[in-house]
């Protein structure tokens, strides 16, 4: 007599190997290098445009800055040469792969997302400084940016992801070859 153990069982297994193999799927195409890269790149290239644009006018950048009322006034202007140079060449950094730049770059997102959201939570009517001088001054400037930050920390993350998951299956190949 089948009093229905046997049919959920059975179910169970379906869903089960059904959800195995859309994992399996996934972590095809997260770990598969080109998502990878791409969003490196992008990544990168954000950080080197944004950096370049505030290095060509650092007083525009200051004057952003001054306006969160953060930094000092005695360090305005290293602070406004200096961010930018390290946004430009972390970006770089990124793209061609050198290490200790992702750990910058998530540093100064996580540094950026809590000045918008200092400037949201003080309701700052002011420009996010992300670009350029001529983005949107209004309030709305700086949620936008500060879900585009968090929109570039997931893909740093993902970047973490990927990198840990590459070290450990190059690890588990290498002790397979040295155990043959």
């Amino acid at each position: 007599m089948n009093d229905g153990k046997e049919d959920i069982k059975m179910f169970i297994h379906k869903e089960a190997s059904r959800n195995d193999k859309s994992f399996i799927f996934l972590q095809k195409i997260f770990l598969a290098p080109w998502p990878y890269r791409v969003v490196r790149f992008v990544l990168g290239a954000v950080f080197i445009y944004a950096g370049f644009i505030k290095l060509i006018d650092p007083k525009a950048f200051a004057s952003v800055i001054f306006q969160y009322d953060l930094v000092p006034d005695s360090l305005l202007a290293p602070v406004a040469i200096g961010l930018p140079a390290i946004e430009f060449l972390a970006g770089l950094g990124l793209i061609f792969n050198l290490r200790g730049s992702l750990p910058v770059i998530f540093s100064l997102l996580m540094l950026f997302a809590f000045v918008l959201g200092y400037g949201i939570f003080n309701d700052l009517d002011i420009n996010c400084g992300c670009f350029t001088p001529a983005e949107i001054a209004d309030k709305n400037s700086l949620k936008y940016a500060f879900y585009r930050d968090l929109i570039m920390i997931a893909g740093v993350s993902y970047i973490y992801f990927y990198r840990r998951q590459h070290i450990r299956i190059k690890t588990v190949s290498n002790q397979e070859e040295r155990q043959k």
